[in-house]
Formats: C-alpha cells, structure tokens, sequence
C-alpha cells in the first residue's frame, strides 16, 4: 500500500459519519461528471466503469440506511437511491448526459444538505 493510500484510508476512517456520507455524495457526483465527458468523448470503456462506481457508492449507501432508527427520512431516502441507482444505469444504456445532469443535481443537492448538518 502506497503512503497515499494509506493516508486516504485513515482520511476515511477517521471522519465521523456525516462527512462520511458526504465524501460518499462527492464521489459519485464526480465520477458521473467522469462518466458524462466519457460520453462526449465516445469513451465507452471509461463511461461504464465511471457509472459502475457511482452506481456502487449508490447502493452502499442504500445498504447503510437503518430503517428502524431513521423512519421515514430513511425510507424516503431508500427511495431516492433506489430511483437513482436504476435511473443513472438507464442513463448509461441510453447514453444519456441530461439524465446524469440531473442525477448530479439531486446528489449535489444532498451532499449540500448533509453538510449543513454537520457543521
């Protein structure tokens, strides 16, 4: 493991969980940003393996949401990502840039809302 890794892995670690999720939002909405110059660009290769990624950070955090602790913020939440782990894969199959501008938009808007809180 390189010094970089290792300082990105404890950066990540250390963080408490709402910078946690909003690293997760910035990650996402930066590799849709990869995916959609990949598009323009006839990039098919990088546009797959950017959208995979975002798809992936998706579904964790789907996966991390307590439905019994986080009532219907967390449902409402599910939903969303759910909605937009299908919706950025029918952006891919389209190649569809609009889709992704707005899969973009509502993880900006997100990331925007979770930094708020936890400062």
């Amino acid at each position: 493991m390189s010094i970089t890794e290792i300082y990105q892995e404890t950066a990540v670690t250390t963080q408490n969980k709402g910078r946690l999720i909003v690293l997760l939002y910035e990650g996402a909405i930066r590799f849709l940003h990869q995916a959609r110059t990949a598009i323009q660009n006839g990039n098919f290769t990088q546009k797959a393996a950017s959208l995979a990624k975002a798809r992936d950070i998706i579904f964790e955090l789907n996966q991390s949401l307590n439905l019994e602790q986080g009532g219907s913020l967390a449902q409402n939440l599910r939903g969303l990502y759910n909605f937009l782990w299908r919706y950025i894969g029918q952006a891919g199959i389209q190649n569809n840039t609009e889709m992704l501008d707005k899969s973009i938009h509502i993880l900006e808007d997100l990331a925007s809302a979770w930094r708020k809180v936890c400062s």
